[in-house]
């Protein structure tokens, strides 16, 4: 049974991160003092639930965390700096901090490191999510001690819940889009000028024009989806825009 650590300071763990080709040292004093940080934690990177999940739904919410108080989100894993800036990389996930535990100590002094050599792993951490502030755990969710890598609790929509249930989430927005096409330009510029993130799919390199014939039933682009909704092109994106205030 793992322990909760809520009213208790993180352990004072100095990590060593690769940047810029340059060794840099880390502390939990400059991750954590005098700051509201979300940590979310997990078995390893490159992994399916933490790669399809885990991250990309703290990232998505990261704006919202924000206009909430949150002052940084870090994802902590038993992995190497180098790992972890590939995975960075891989993610695309700009608004997390990855921070590599390398050596285990931070996530032992949270009671959370876990024998997982019948996978190959060694010792890894144990999925759990929290809040800190000013250095003292808040809140913490921690996964059931069950077999697997069990996923219920530690995820970005239940820490939201936690810090403001009445937060609202931002759209999902996805466009259609063609290299040198002036209308996705423009739709991109709308999108942009309202602070709306989106995620661009390009014709040729994401995906091709039968594609999107047989998702969007149009041959032209922008082709944009709102929340799952097919909006339509440029005008049409305009429309919504303007309808919505």
């Amino acid at each position: 049974m793992f322990s909760n650590r809520e009213g208790q300071r993180v352990p004072n763990i100095t990590f060593r991160l690769r940047q810029d080709n340059q060794w840099v040292n880390v502390t939990s004093d400059d991750l954590f003092a005098g700051k509201t940080v979300i940590v979310f934690s997990l078995p390893g990177a490159f992994t399916p639930t933490c790669s399809s999940t885990h991250v990309p739904g703290y990232n998505q919410l990261a704006k919202v965390f924000k206009d909430n108080g949150v002052d940084e989100i870090i994802c902590i894993s038993v992995n190497d700096t180098f790992v972890m800036n590939e995975w960075a990389k891989d993610q695309q996930a700009q608004n997390i901090t990855f921070i590599p535990d390398g050596n285990g100590e931070f996530t032992e002094g949270m009671g959370m490191l876990v024998d997982k050599t019948d996978l190959g792993f060694g010792k890894r951490s144990w999925r759990y999510s929290m809040l800190v502030k000013d250095s003292v755990v808040d809140k913490m969710f921690i996964e059931p001690d069950e077999p697997g890598d069990p996923f219920k609790v530690s995820d970005a929509e239940t820490m939201l819940r936690y810090i403001n249930p009445e937060a609202v989430k931002p759209q999902l927005v996805s466009l259609f889009t063609r290299a040198g096409c002036p209308y996705c330009a423009r739709a991109k510029e709308m999108l942009s000028d309202r602070s709306i993130d989106y995620e661009e799919i390009v014709l040729g390199k994401d995906v091709t024009p039968r594609t999107l014939q047989a998702v969007t039933g149009a041959s032209t682009v922008p082709q944009v989806f709102v929340n799952g909704k097919l909006v339509g092109g440029s005008e049409a994106l305009e429309a919504y825009l303007t309808a919505a205030g």
